[in-house]
C-alpha cells in the first residue's frame, strides 16, 4: 500500500472545531493520511493559530465560540499574508444559504456533517494539490 502523501514533507492541517468527538476523529483520519495535524478549540485560537503556523489547510467549523467560522475566514482572507490559505468549511450547517455565505466568503470547500471520511480525505488532498 503507497502512502497518500509524500513522506518526505507532510503538508500540515489545523482543525478549528469546538467538538472533541470530531477534533478526535479528524485528527486520527489525517494523521492517518501522513498529515501532521495542529487542533484549535475556538475561532480566537483558530486564527492566532493560522496567523502563527501558516498550516497549508484550516478545517474549520462554522458554529464555535468566541469567534465563529464565518469570521475566521473573513479574517483570514482580509489579511493578504494569509489569503491563499487553503480553507475548508465544515459544519452541521448543510443548507444552500449557509454553503452559498461560506463559498461567497472565500472558503476552498464546504462539507456538511455528517461527512464521508473518504470524500473529506480527497477534497483535502485537492486543496493543498495532491491526489489520493
Amino acid at each position: 500500500m503507497s502512502p497518500t502523501v509524500s513522506p518526505a514533507v507532510s503538508p500540515r492541517v489545523l482543525i478549528v472545531d469546538d467538538e472533541p468527538n470530531i477534533v478526535i476523529s479528524l485528527e486520527f483520519l489525517f494523521r492517518r493520511e501522513g498529515f501532521a495535524v495542529m487542533v484549535a478549540r475556538d475561532g480566537e485560537e483558530g486564527l492566532a493559530a493560522i496567523r502563527d503556523q501558516h498550516p497549508d489547510l484550516v478545517v474549520l467549523d462554522v458554529m464555535m465560540p468566541k469567534l465563529d467560522g464565518f469570521a475566521v475566514l473573513e479574517a483570514v482572507r482580509a489579511d493578504p499574508g494569509l489569503a491563499s490559505t487553503r480553507i475548508l468549511m465544515l459544519t452541521a450547517k448543510g443548507r444552500e444559504a449557509e454553503q452559498k455565505k461560506g463559498l461567497a466568503l472565500g472558503a476552498d470547500a464546504y462539507l456538511s456533517k455528517p461527512f464521508s471520511t473518504h470524500e473529506l480525505v480527497a477534497k483535502a488532498l485537492s486543496l493543498i494539490g495532491q491526489e489520493g
